[in-house]
């Protein structure tokens, strides 16, 4: 791209977040990555190996500010019946200024955290919770 707009340069403000189906208007940030698995292959005649992609991992993250124990009370359930807890994390950044929108579906999330309580005196109250997933 030679050249672009200022303007059209996506702006966060315009996220939104769905947690197991639930909107989730407390939303402060949401990302989501693949991370390549290799495994070097020797080759003769090379002082360097070579690379062979050899799987991925999904992983993300989201924060909220702390309004509800929405998260909290889903993951809890689940773990209190000896339950694996598995989401579906819906992310979507609607600039109306950008060139267009984003949206994107984790399937099978696994959080990595359970958060009970966290809170400190004077400060409002957030929490983040890292994810794995399985399929997007």
């Amino acid at each position: 791209m030679r050249g672009f707009n200022p303007d059209n340069v996506i702006n966060g403000t315009y996220g939104e977040l769905w947690f197991d189906g639930d909107y989730m208007a407390e939303v402060l940030s949401c990302k989501g990555e693949l991370n390549i698995k290799y495994t070097s292959i020797t080759r003769v005649g090379h002082l360097i190996d070579g690379q062979k992609m050899t799987g991925l991992e999904g992983k993300g993250e989201f924060k909220l500010h702390k309004v509800s124990s929405t998260v909290m009370g889903k993951v809890s359930d689940s773990l209190k019946r000896g339950k694996t807890p598995s989401f579906t994390i819906i992310s979507k950044v609607a600039d109306p200024d950008a060139l267009g929108a984003e949206r994107v579906a984790f399937y099978n999330c696994k959080l990595d955290k359970a958060i009970l309580a966290d809170w400190e005196a004077q400060k409002n109250a957030e929490e983040s919770y890292s994810f794995t997933f399985e399929d997007w």
